[in-house]
């Protein structure tokens, strides 16, 4: 089991590359930085495509390069895949702990609330996805705020999940719910809260949902992946 943090080398990127190192390191797990690239303009040399493969590896090696002189993860190691980054993340996520993007990449469109890659992600990963929204390094919080769990759909793999986050971050756990408090099983020393309906609050650290079906996200989860001001989990 490793992290997986897909890297493209864009601001956003830089971002979920700082959550990536964390969960590593505070989950004691390797991690792994993946990069897919794609020749864009039909048919090609192989001399040209040798140049963009080039490129791709610089940027690969960047990535993994910066995790391996800042932080103090167990492994770093790295794939590069030709083809489609969300169907190569997919298939990384049969065999990852958790998979980590950036909210939007390299080819998005200017007005686009959600790349596609992280859209594809979201709703076909078998694995935790943990979207970081923003560009840039993660800003250095002084206080941070909760991990935020949807009660809607409360399941097992959600709720270890967001129990989990909440422990090896050492942060609160908030319980969004529509009627009455989702019991929880073991939150151990993990101190817990809930609220009934209302909007995600404003100090959240990570805000958690679960996915119940292949290929599908709710409305809900659509919205908090483009709109939601701190990172969002999607759990199948």
């Amino acid at each position: 089991m490793a992290v997986v943090i897909g890297y493209d080398g864009s601001d956003f990127a830089m971002q979920a590359l700082d959550w990536a190192m964390d969960e590593a390191e505070l989950r004691g797990l390797p991690l792994l930085v993946a990069h897919a690239w794609q020749w864009p303009y039909g048919e090609a040399t192989e001399e040209s495509k040798r140049h963009l493969r080039q490129a791709a590896e610089h940027v690969l090696w960047h990535g993994a390069d910066c995790a391996r002189k800042v932080s103090s993860i167990v492994e770093v190691t790295t794939d590069i895949h030709e083809g489609d980054p969300a169907e190569r993340l997919v298939e990384l996520s049969a065999d990852a702990e958790v998979v980590v993007v950036g909210s939007r990449g390299l080819g998005r469109l200017p007005k686009a609330l959600l790349g596609s890659v992280a859209a594809g992600l979201t709703s076909r990963a078998r694995c935790p996805v943990v979207v970081v929204r923003g560009p840039g390094p993660l800003p250095a919080i002084a206080h941070p705020g909760p991990v935020v769990v949807s009660g809607r759909d409360l399941g097992p793999a959600v709720q270890a999940f967001a129990l989990g986050e909440a422990r090896i971050r050492q942060w609160p756990l908030h319980v969004l719910y529509a009627h009455s408090v989702p019991p929880l099983d073991d939150a151990g020393e993990v101190e817990v809260t809930g609220s009934a309906g209302g909007d995600l609050p404003e100090d959240s650290s990570l805000f958690v949902l679960g996915r119940r079906g292949e290929g599908h996200l709710s409305s809900e989860a659509r919205h908090a992946l483009g709109h939601a001001a701190c990172p969002v989990a999607i759990v199948p």
